[in-house]
């Protein structure tokens, strides 16, 4: 009688949480996201994404938001699940497989974020030596969001409800990393029918009041072709 194995196969969920801050050295805004400090083996003393084993009374989003509330105090508007990760030697031990969410994080929520115990906020492009396989997986998510916010709305998830265009192209240009020509920028998006005029302008400002603008629901979807600066 032949004998047989039982793998031993674990559920995780993990989050990638983006938000847009201005670079340590140019000043530039670009994509920071929070990591967590591992305290226990595997990995221990290396930063790795949050996230944790999936309780049997939790579903997957509730698992993903909890742990993002812990860890950062965020609870973001735009949370959706990215992928999932389950490549057979992933993880020491027993088996895991990943269910990955990103996080996007208005400028309004990011001012909320604290800083817990062994949590710390990076550049995402200069995150490296992550646990498990999560330099991948930052990667994806990073890959994800450029591809994304040039076919989608995506970018409105970054901007509180209402918006200057400036706002807004500030957006494209931290996610994409180069600049955009603003006039071509504006022309585009108004055409596009993303966006609408809320009719309300910027207050307190000494010139011409910039107009504020909202996401436009019937325009779900958009492409965006857009043209760097020389």
């Amino acid at each position: 009688m032949e004998s047989t194995t039982q793998q031993c196969l674990s559920l995780a969920v993990s989050t990638v949480v983006f938000a847009l801050r201005p670079h340590p050295s140019t000043g530039r805004t670009t994509p920071w996201l929070p990591l967590v400090r591992r305290i226990r083996e595997p990995y221990e003393g290396l930063w790795a994404l949050p996230g944790g084993p999936l309780e049997d009374d939790q579903d997957l989003a509730d698992s993903a938001g909890a742990t993002l509330l812990r860890t950062t105090g965020l609870a973001p508007r735009h949370l959706e699940q990215l992928y999932a990760f389950g490549n057979v030697d992933r993880s020491p031990g027993e088996r895991v497989v990943s269910i990955v969410y990103w996080a996007l994080v208005r400028r309004d929520e990011d001012a909320r974020a604290i800083d817990g115990d062994n949590v710390e906020w990076f550049v995402a492009d200069d995150v490296h030596g992550l646990a498990f396989d999560h330099d991948v997986i930052v990667r994806y998510a990073l890959d994800r969001l450029r591809a994304k916010i040039t076919y989608s709305p995506i970018a409105h998830a970054f901007v509180t409800d209402e918006f200057t265009l400036a706002q807004l192209r500030e957006v494209y240009e931290a996610v994409l990393g180069r600049a955009l020509d603003p006039a071509n920028f504006r022309r585009q998006i108004l055409a596009q029918g993303a966006v609408e005029p809320t009719g309300r302008h910027v207050t307190g400002t000494s010139h011409r009041p910039p107009a504020l603008y909202r996401s436009n629901p019937a325009h779900s979807r958009h492409s965006l072709t857009i043209e760097e600066t020389s």
